[in-house]
């Protein structure tokens, strides 16, 4: 993403910001989201990696901890010229991983214990070099702030809706707040949406060419949506605004959340994947396959026999 597709969104997210606070307090009410948006937006750029990782109770781990996936990143990292990001381990079934920072001097890569006990060392390095290729792409800059703003306008929306809207409207004036407050977080939602699928296949590709294999990427996206039907994540079901982040949706669909279903179909990022093999001289991929075998130390410590181009 360009730092001017960044600002034009950014741009967007703040404009039904103010536009929420107008109908909710007028020009004063605009004011004030317009100042409460610009400390959003600080917040966002300096700190909301932070705040998403304690959202999801991530802990950091190092090369004593977690020796086998610590390695595995900074090798990966390598191979896709960039700093070595922060690693940190969610405690949550559900198989899935996100990469956030304000720049890859500043990044982070999050998997969840599900991600490291399900998918074997190859799938795990395919998952890896995509959200690798986020940082490269200073995706992770937009995704934080993106989820902030559009958690912020949603919130706001609510606000007005429970408080009632600017009391200077009145008949098809107080139709059009209300109308204001339902479809803002709707078109919060729409950016989201809009961004993500060109976001994904990106990082897909260039995930891909990371670790030389885009099948292992493949067979990893297969696995973990299959997983993410069966195995809910409470906390993105707490924090659906927070969905785009991760490499496959972690919303169980139920209810409201199916609006927040920002990635492209996984089968449709599977064959692109596919086609990318072809290129690569790679193989087709079964869609159901086998699972693997324990990792002896652990799921994330300990040696490994397994190795791939990135050893």
């Amino acid at each position: 993403m360009s730092y001017l597709r960044t600002a034009i969104l950014l741009a967007g997210l703040t404009g039904l910001f103010m536009g929420v606070g107008y109908l909710i307090g007028g020009a004063g009410g605009a004011m004030i989201a317009l100042v409460i948006a610009a400390g959003t937006n600080l917040f966002a750029y300096w700190n909301s990696d932070r705040a998403v990782l304690s959202m999801y109770g991530a802990h950091e781990v190092d090369a004593r901890t977690a020796p086998d996936l610590h390695r595995m990143v900074a090798e990966l990292a390598a191979r896709a010229e960039l700093p070595m990001p922060r690693v940190f381990i969610m405690d949550n079934p559900q198989p899935n991983a996100f990469a956030t920072g304000r720049n890859p001097q500043h990044a982070a890569v999050a998997v969840t214990t599900g991600l490291v006990q399900s998918l074997s060392r190859e799938e795990l390095a395919g998952v890896v070099a995509h959200e690798l290729a986020h940082i490269k792409h200073h995706d992770t800059l937009l995704m934080t702030i993106t989820a902030t703003i559009a958690g912020a306008v949603s919130m706001l929306a609510q606000f007005g809706m429970f408080f009632g809207g600017n009391r200077n409207n009145n008949g098809t004036g107080i139709i059009g707040s209300l109308a204001m407050m339902i479809l803002a977080p709707l078109g919060a939602m729409l950016v989201q949406m809009a961004i993500s699928r060109t976001r994904e296949y990106a990082a897909d590709e260039m995930g891909a060419r990371i670790c030389g294999q885009p099948m292992w990427l493949a067979s990893a996206l297969s696995k973990i949506e299959n997983f993410a039907h069966q195995v809910p994540n409470e906390d993105a079901e707490r924090a659906p605004a927070t969905a785009h982040m991760f490499i496959i949706n972690p919303l169980s669909g139920q209810g409201m959340d199916n609006l927040f279903a920002t990635h492209p179909a996984t089968a449709n990022r599977i064959a692109a994947l596919q086609q990318l093999a072809s290129q690569f001289g790679g193989t087709g991929f079964t869609s159901s396959p086998r699972p693997a075998p324990p990792r002896p130390g652990g799921p994330w410590g300990g040696a490994s026999r397994q190795r791939g181009p990135w050893g």
